[in-house]
């Protein structure tokens, strides 16, 4: 059994599909799918289902996954403890992102890469439950997400941005005439909102749920300043960041939500207890010194 059999067989069983896990791996589909062929010969079990659209684990495959996560994480940390001992920080990094926040990502991974050149850095954008899927499993070492009131279990954080989120309308919608509305008043409307999946939908939907009705969405996309081009438009109500709003005084109209209040949280989040690997804890360690420094 080799450490690149166990690798490749995690990154299928995280990717469910053995082209993007290939892709991920920057080597052949035809050599990823050898060496697991290779290990479930070993092991003497399928550790793959193959037969739908996408790659599922069998129940073998569920029971092999953490052994394999934990030989890897062992592996990596022997190395690292080795080149620790040259003062040299190698290794990889993993970011994860939303797509819209204050948190200047570019220039911290610049500033990384500037002190530990040896470190490889990649950065990905999803929506908030695939980056606390991937924080918690070990795929990104951090993630910029939004949250409710609390945290997702797991994963600890400090606040990027903490700001109401608002109904935001044209200015001839006959919403546009108030300051404030009950969340009750949006019953019906046409609403633009960001996809499923999303630390904003998710508290959209909860928030709806508690008045008493479903939202009516009527566009969605994965950029707020698409939706606020939408609402611009005349097309619906936007629910967005009261900023996103703001940046449009003489297209957009913000009107506050209450009963309930709603709120967008954006945190800088990590794995309960740091991640596995020495470049990972030091990029969360310096991530956590820039906010603070910012005054967040």
């Amino acid at each position: 059994m080799e450490l690149r059999q166990l690798a490749y067989f995690v990154a299928v069983a995280e990717e469910r599909n053995f082209t993007r896990a290939a892709e991920r791996l920057h080597v052949a589909q035809p050599g990823v799918s050898a060496q697991i062929r290779r290990l479930e010969r070993e092991l003497g079990q399928e550790l793959f289902d193959r037969s739908g659209r996408t790659v599922r684990l069998t129940a073998a495959g569920a029971a092999v996954l953490p052994h394999a996560r934990t030989a890897l994480a062992a592996a990596d940390g022997a190395r690292s403890a080795a080149e620790e001992l040259t003062g040299l920080l190698r290794g990889t990094v993993a970011i994860g992102s939303v797509t819209s926040h204050k948190v200047d990502l570019p220039g911290l991974l610049a500033d990384f890469h500037r002190d530990h050149p040896a470190v490889e850095i990649t950065l990905t954008e999803e929506t908030t439950d695939r980056l606390v899927d991937g924080v918690r499993t070990g795929r990104l070492d951090a993630a910029v997400i939004s949250v409710g009131e609390t945290v997702p279990e797991g994963l600890a954080s400090v606040v990027v941005d903490d700001q109401p989120i608002v109904a935001a309308v044209a200015p001839g919608h006959e919403l546009a005439v108030h300051a404030r509305l009950p969340l009750a008043a949006l019953r019906g409307h046409a609403l633009i909102s960001l996809p499923g999946g999303t630390g904003l939908r998710a508290r959209l939907d909860e928030a709806c749920a508690a008045a008493g009705f479903t939202p009516r969405i009527a566009f969605e996309a994965g950029d707020p300043g698409v939706l606020a081009e939408l609402a611009a438009r005349g097309l619906g109500v936007a629910i967005l960041p009261a900023v996103v709003a703001a940046a449009r005084p003489d297209r957009l109209r913000g009107v506050a939500l209450t009963r309930p209040d709603l709120r967008g949280r954006l945190v800088f989040a990590w794995r309960a207890g740091g991640p596995a690997g020495p470049a990972g804890r030091a990029l969360v360690g310096r991530a956590r010194a820039a906010l603070r420094s910012t005054g967040r």
